[in-house]
């Protein structure tokens, strides 16, 4: 470790820096936002600086820069860009035993400014020593995305408790786990999720002797996207992170569930479109069960849980028997695989709306609106249709679409072994039995589909490519 890393309190502390242009008034923010008092010795400023000044945010010297001017400050920043000056300004704060930092000149500087990812009052410092300050902002644009938004909330919520749970709780292992639940927990999640009232209480709870262990838990209804743990929402992560049981479908890969807490169980509950090893009504009592039972429970679905998912009908048993449920939206599949295949769902060109279908319905029956959905200038997509295929097209086409309306046929979207037939409404499901199509997929039908025939090769790493 070349540099020591350290916070330095520069509240009412007075601050100096040499320079007056884009360079200077970066470091004018940070040091505003640390509290500090800011000298800025300069002949001229730049518009930013100008505007602080005139603001008296700033104190600004209009002269060239003196040895004695580093006199009485904390730190000094050069920051004129002109080589003569800023090594004077080095050598002057050196001198008087001033910490220095030039700008883009760690040969200069006595300290290096970190990358910072601020969620104050948690902040994160990034540095390469000055070597290669590029890196330092690479690695902090994934912190950034990794850190929720309302980290800052939680750390003042777990401070007002701090001298609360030191009167309450003797030291040890007590204190221990509720503080796990305050900052990595079930109470965390709360914060973070902006119900402060409900957490606060669950503090309450603890501290004046409830049962918080066994308290009953939440259920976390969370999309996992069509495959791709890439296309995860940063807040599944989290809760996969968290969680105490994991209960899955058949369509979550093993990609997506690296993410869970390594010690968490993990329930598979997959489904298949004529097989069922696990009814729904199971389901629903285990997720109730694990909830009563203190624990925090993801129930973890491809694609996205309210959308051909039953997530509503979990929710609803789930509130009917007193459970707090939460749901995590995801990326659905349709608009997944119409990304991957290159396939725009609306075009001014072809179409103006867009509609997603289940290809079968419930044992019962209630069928789609064939004749409503049969429709030029409009996109369908069709989950769950693979073995439907054959009446889907007889009903579109006997209700007035042409058979030779375009199809893309894109199966395990997004994945490696993702598939993109081109196919049309006449021959969708001689196309599906030629090429082996098998589910999981989904039909495109319209005439944006074309865009997948005119190009099925872009399939499997556009998504990848568009998540960055």
């Amino acid at each position: 470790m070349d540099q020591l890393p350290i916070w330095l309190s520069l509240r009412e502390r007075s601050v100096l820096v040499v320079g007056g242009g884009e360079k200077a008034a970066a470091k004018i923010r940070l040091a505003l936002a640390a509290g500090a008092s800011i000298t800025v010795v300069a002949p001229r400023l730049g518009a930013e600086v100008s505007e602080l000044a005139r603001a008296e945010r700033v104190r600004h010297v209009e002269r060239a820069f003196a040895d004695g001017d580093t006199e009485g400050h904390a730190i000094v920043y050069g920051a004129t860009g002109v080589e003569a000056v800023d090594t004077h300004v080095s050598a002057a704060a050196k001198a008087r035993g001033v910490l220095v930092n030039v700008v883009d000149r760690p040969a200069l500087s006595d300290f290096s400014m970190p990358a910072i990812v601020d969620r104050s009052p948690v902040v994160v410092g990034i540095s390469t020593g000055g070597a290669v300050p590029a890196l330092a902002a690479a690695v902090r644009a994934r912190v950034e995305a990794a850190l929720p938004a309302r980290l800052g909330r939680l750390a003042a919520f777990a401070e007002s408790f701090r001298s609360a749970i030191r009167a309450k709780i003797a030291q040890g292992p007590a204190r221990l786990r509720l503080w796990q639940r305050i900052v990595a927990g079930p109470i965390a999640e709360q914060v973070l999720a902006g119900a402060e009232a409900r957490a606060h209480a669950a503090v309450l709870q603890a501290l004046n002797g409830g049962d918080a262990e066994h308290s009953t838990g939440t259920v976390y209804l969370v999309g996992a996207g069509p495959g791709d743990p890439e296309l995860l929402t940063l807040r599944a992560v989290r809760l996969l992170q968290t969680a105490d049981v994991i209960v899955y479908d058949r369509l979550v890969g093993e990609d997506v569930l690296t993410f869970a807490r390594r010690d968490a169980e993990r329930v598979f509950v997959g489904k298949e479109p004529t097989r069922h090893p696990v009814s729904q009504d199971e389901i629903n009592a285990l997720l109730v069960a694990r909830a009563q039972a203190g624990l925090q429970v993801v129930r973890l679905k491809g694609g996205d849980p309210f959308i051909f998912g039953r997530g509503g009908e979990e929710a609803d048993h789930l509130r009917a028997a007193g459970v707090a449920v939460e749901v995590v939206p995801g990326i659905t599949a349709a608009l997944a695989c119409a990304a991957a295949a290159g396939v725009p769902l609306t075009h001014r060109d072809h179409a103006m709306e867009v509609t997603f279908v289940t290809g079968h319905g419930r044992e019962e029956g209630n069928a789609p609106d064939w004749a409503a959905l049969a429709r030029t200038r409009h996109t369908l997509v069709v989950y769950m249709g693979v073995g439907h295929a054959e009446d889907i097209a007889t009903q579109l086409v006997g209700h007035g679409l042409s058979a030779s309306t375009p199809v893309a046929i894109v199966q395990n979207g997004t994945l490696p072994s993702q598939r993109v037939v081109a196919a049309t409404l006449g021959r969708l499901a001689a196309s599906i039995a030629e090429q082996g199509v098998t589910n999981p997929a989904v039909f495109i039908i319209g005439d944006v589909a074309r865009a997948a025939q005119s190009d099925t090769t872009v399939a499997v790493n556009l998504v990848r490519a568009v998540a960055g």
